[in-house]
Formats: structure tokens, sequence, C-alpha cells
């Protein structure tokens, strides 16, 4: 998204939450005229189609319902596609990940999300050649060629200890919180390379799994007015958790409950 189509997002959503949601009537400003007009277009809505619904505030407020509508619509679509493909993904069923995506985008209009889709399908294309090769991919996620050579040993493929990818695996281990030297120490064994990528994934999902409950049970109990209990639960994840990244989700969490609520 550009930083102009950012800017026309922002100015949609307040114009919704004000006139949709707040039930302001519509002015048919000059910058409103601007911020539907670029609302359109971020659907797809020809410019024809947005010139004529503009000539009157009750078509104008129509043509803002639009806009809301496709937008929600692709947003749960793109939801729903990325979580079918993740789970798909995870079974090693690479065929219907790609079938989740590819249907997605065959009814998707909103260029945007379009956009998110190709870019959901080029991973998929690649997760995809990782696991039939057994071949890391210099500029390609690392945590998606780990998931990616996991499945190919899951499913009985070999996988070749070759330079590339013992040194892939060296730099790449740090990331879950295991030294290159324990990598060395690992990779020097029998089915290393297996064992080490085992260690990996089993961290990255762990990991996963926690903070993300934590995170749950945090709005919970933010919701709830429980402010304590919300640094609980991150706390418990600090006092586990050794994957870095992990571990700043916690820590970004727990420092934004700790401000004071006039510095939110």
């Amino acid at each position: 998204m550009t930083d102009e189509e950012g800017l026309v997002w922002h100015q949609l959503e307040q114009l919704d939450q004000r006139v949709l949601e707040q039930g302001e009537p519509l002015e048919l400003s000059d910058g409103t005229r601007a911020i539907l007009t670029g609302g359109a277009r971020f659907v797809a809505i020809s410019p024809k189609d947005a010139e004529d619904a503009l000539r009157g505030v009750s078509t104008a407020t129509t043509l803002l319902g639009e806009i809301r509508r496709r937008i929600r619509a692709a947003s749960f679509r793109l939801g729903d596609a990325d979580s079918l493909a993740d789970r798909l993904r995870e079974k090693g069923d690479l065929a219907g990940a790609r079938k989740a995506l590819e249907d997605a985008l065959a009814v998707e209009v909103v260029p945007h999300y379009k956009e998110q889709l190709e870019i959901r399908l080029d991973y998929q294309a690649t997760f995809e050649a990782i696991f039939l090769t057994g071949h890391v991919e210099e500029d390609f996620h690392p945590w998606g060629q780990i998931r990616a050579l996991s499945l190919r040993v899951r499913q009985g493929k070999p996988l070749e200890p070759r330079d590339d990818l013992r040194e892939f695996l060296r730099k790449t281990a740090p990331s879950v919180a295991i030294s290159e030297a324990e990598a060395e120490e690992l990779l020097d064994a029998e089915k290393g390379a297996e064992a080490l990528l085992a260690m990996m994934l089993m961290r990255m999902e762990d990991g996963k799994q926690r903070i993300f409950q934590a995170l749950y049970q945090m709005i919970r109990c933010e919701e709830a007015g429980d402010l304590e209990g919300a640094r609980q639960q991150l706390r418990e994840v600090l006092a586990v958790e050794l994957v870095p990244q992990y571990r700043r989700m916690a820590e970004e969490n727990l420092s934004r409950l700790d401000r004071p609520s006039s510095e939110e």
C-alpha cells in the first residue's frame, strides 16, 4: 500500500465512523468528494460510477457504504484464505493451500487485496520449490524455509546436508535461540540437519502458540479492566520464552500496559 493509499484508507475510516457508525449527515465538501473518489478508486469502482454517485448526498452515502462493504469483504476473504492455506500447508497439502489462495484471487476485485493474494501465491510457489528440492533460497523468509524443509523431512524425503544448507541452518539457528555453537554440534552428528530442523521448528511452533494464547488472554483481561492480569499473561511468557521475536512481542505489549494511560 502506497502512502497515498494509506492516507485514503485512514480518511475513509474516519468518514465511515462519523457517517455510517455515528449517524452524522454526510457533507459533500470538496474534501469529502476527494476522499470518496479516492476510496472508489481503491476498491475498483469506475470513475463514472463514482462521479454519478457524488451528485447527491443520498447516493454519495450509498457509495461510502459500498466502499466499506468491498473493503470488509476483501479483508475477510484474505483472512479466510490465509487461515485455510496455513492449515493445509502445515498438513502437507500444498496443492490445497495453493488452490485456497487461487480461489480467493479469482473473485477479488480490490486491487490492494489482489496484490496481497499474489504475494502469498509467490510465497506458496517458493515454499513448494524448497519442499520439492530441499534447496534453500537466499531471499526467502528463513522461518518459511524451516517449515518447508521440515515438512520435506516429515514426509520421508531425503535432505542432503550440502554446505549451503548447513550454513543456512547455522545462520538461522539464533533466531530461535539456538547458538551457532549448538547448531554446529548438532550438525556434526549423523542426521544432524534433521535434528536441528526439528528443534528449530519445535521452538517456533511452541513459542507461537504460547505468545498468541497469552495475547488472547491479555486482551480478555484488558476488556475486563484487569490490567494486572493482562500484565501477568506476558510475564509468564517472558519467564519461559527463548525465541527473540516472541520475547519482543511480549516485552512491547508489557511496556504498553505499563505506560500511564495519559501517554497512550
